[in-house]
């Protein structure tokens, strides 16, 4: 009999990695108990469903070769050969001392909402769109938000998070350049 569900990569999605194979869900949880919230049914239909494996390691705290390896093995894949590398997102221990805790214009404590089972992701876009110059956004949550992360980036912020104790991250958004130098050209012989 052939097993026509998909392979397990670190591009795959939880969401689909749960559908496909429900009994991974305790080999999850095993694995990082940050994904005991898998279990929420609301989470599980939004956040999971844009969540992939690579990102789902950085909250989880584990390396993607990892979680990879062990979910594969787990239902009888081969090891995996292909790219695991990291995005180079990392958590620190401690705030850089870069960031300037007087530039956050905006603080969003999200442990309510992941708690009620609600994605700030939507919220917290629109917040850091809305940032100007040195500005920074602070966002806390229980763990790292890395597919927000993943996101701010494609759309030009830069981000640092810091956990801080179990079930407290906190993590800085800025724009990668001021909205001032953004239309200013590049080259001084154009001015």
């Amino acid at each position: 009999m052939i097993d026509n569900r998909p392979p397990i990569t670190p591009q795959s999605k939880v969401g689909d990695i749960l559908s496909a194979y429900p009994e991974l869900e305790e080999t999850l949880i095993a694995i990082a108990p940050a994904f005991k919230k898998l279990r929420n049914p609301l989470l599980r239909r939004t956040v999971a469903r844009v969540t992939s494996l690579a990102q789902a390691a950085r909250v989880g705290n584990v390396s993607v070769a990892e979680l990879v390896q062990r979910l594969r093995a787990a239902v009888g894949q081969p090891e995996f050969v292909g790219e695991t590398e990291e995005t180079g997102l990392t958590v620190l221990s401690e705030v850089p001392s870069h960031i300037d805790l007087a530039k956050v214009v905006e603080t969003i404590d999200a442990r309510p909402m992941i708690e009620a089972g609600e994605q700030p992701m939507t919220l917290v876009l629109k917040a850091i769109n809305k940032l100007e110059g040195e500005a920074l956004l602070l966002l806390i949550t229980p763990f790292e938000p890395a597919p927000l992360r993943d996101r701010a980036r494609e759309r030009g912020f830069q981000s640092v998070a810091v956990r801080h104790s179990a079930g407290v991250v906190t993590t800085y958004f800025w724009r990668e350049r001021p909205l001032s130098t953004l239309s200013e050209p590049q080259d001084s012989s154009l001015r």
